[in-house]
């Protein structure tokens, strides 16, 4: 995919609204207005029957039912409601603790903080061997009767690591844990069908899934809907858990994205990913560098998802050099901007030196072989001029 002269790979930062989804959202910016809260008239039920069909759309992609969706914002949204309001509702009670991984989002471990510092709660940070996943033994170890929560997100946004949340989903049966799960990613890279079985809690993110930005979901399994505190009151709308007039139109984008992303038809994208993604890490690995995949390989990890790093390089200096022709990431944008090394790549055991010699390369729907052909030879170009420019300041 292309905007303009600028080669897209970076789907996993960001992903553009299908057309398909796009023309389905059209008619409730203009004609079909109508609040879907205001119960007196056609234009409020018009609205509402457009909402719940968008929530029963995103269910479907688990398995779930319609009354289980909650929307929000995006993911963060939904990844501090999971969280924030198990540890709100359920404070003072002999549940003091909550398991999460080392490699989850910012958003998760931001709020896991705020649960430790503001509400009193143990954090335990879930550690993963050297492909990101999370280390089994270790959570079964921790998984005591003192525990409210466990979050552990089904792919990661950075390395592309798959997690097995089946396996944990069966770790912690019959213990009363509650298992929360950042999907963001999920949706393009694997079929969630019946997550529904696996987690208590699951978050969601329109614009990771060819959807609109600024619209999320949080899936609530009905039985422990009571298990949380909202973060916002008003007028008590989606069963009093998030209050506030849903955006009709982005709601309608989530849902006709999700409806995309099931079937066949996404499970033939997902190879093709795959396909053009083990062609661009081929190219990258046969040019005359030292070019290594962080991350696990092949079916475990994301099929667009190529994180490599660069050693003797910077991947500033090279995201610098391939501007603006070829749009890629250091790792998560909600992290950008931050000079520190990826959690996530220390997590795995990477020296900072070697995180920061690290990008991540995500293709998308729309990417051709021609772009992954041009993207690895502007590498080429920019890896090229940047050596030249160390030869010279060396001698």
């Amino acid at each position: 995919m292309r905007i303009g002269d600028t080669i897209y790979l970076d789907h996993q930062a960001s992903t553009p609204v299908d057309a398909r989804v796009f023309s389905e959202m059209a008619p409730y910016f203009g004609e079909s207005f109508g609040n879907p809260h205001s119960t007196d008239h056609v234009a409020g039920w018009r609205a509402a029957q457009a909402v719940e069909g968008a929530a029963a759309r995103v269910a479907q992609l688990i398995r779930a039912d319609a009354d289980e969706i909650i929307f929000t914002s995006g993911a963060t949204e939904a990844n501090n409601l999971a969280l924030l309001g198990l540890g709100r509702r359920a404070a003072g009670g002999k549940r003091r603790r909550f398991l999460v991984s080392a490699v989850e989002h910012k958003s998760v471990l931001a709020v896991s903080r705020v649960l430790r510092d503001q509400l009193g709660y143990q954090l335990d940070s879930l550690p993963v061997d050297r492909l990101g996943r999370v280390n089994l033994s270790a959570l079964r170890d921790l998984a005591a009767d003192d525990v409210l929560a466990v979050s552990v997100m089904a792919v990661n946004n950075e390395t592309g690591t798959i997690e097995d949340i089946p396996a944990i989903s069966s770790l912690l049966e019959g213990t009363g844990i509650v298992l929360h799960c950042d999907a963001a990613q999920a949706p393009c890279a694997i079929d969630l069908g019946h997550f529904n079985r696996h987690v208590h809690l699951l978050s969601l993110s329109g614009h990771k899934m060819y959807g609109p930005q600024g619209i999320g979901a949080l899936f609530v399994r009905r039985e422990i809907k009571d298990a949380l505190e909202p973060l916002q009151y008003g007028g008590g709308q989606q069963q009093e858990l998030r209050s506030g007039t849903v955006p009709v139109p982005l709601c309608v984008g989530m849902g006709a994205a999700a409806a995309l992303l099931g079937g066949a038809e996404a499970n033939a994208e997902r190879e093709r990913l795959r396909l053009l993604r083990d062609k661009f890490v081929r190219g990258m690995m046969e040019l005359p560098w030292r070019i290594s995949l962080n991350g696990a390989a092949g079916a475990e990890r994301h099929p667009g998802n190529a994180n490599l790093q660069f050693e003797g390089f910077t991947a500033h200096n090279i995201l610098g050099a391939v501007q603006p022709r070829l749009a890629a990431s250091t790792g998560s944008a909600c992290t950008s901007g931050i000079p520190e090394p990826s959690h996530v790549l220390k997590a795995v055991g990477l020296s900072a030196e070697q995180a920061a010699a690290s990008i991540r390369f995500s293709i998308g729907r729309y990417t051709t072989e021609q772009d992954v052909d041009a993207a690895i030879d502007l590498v080429k170009d920019a890896l090229s001029r940047l050596a030249d420019a160390n030869m010279l300041q060396s001698a």
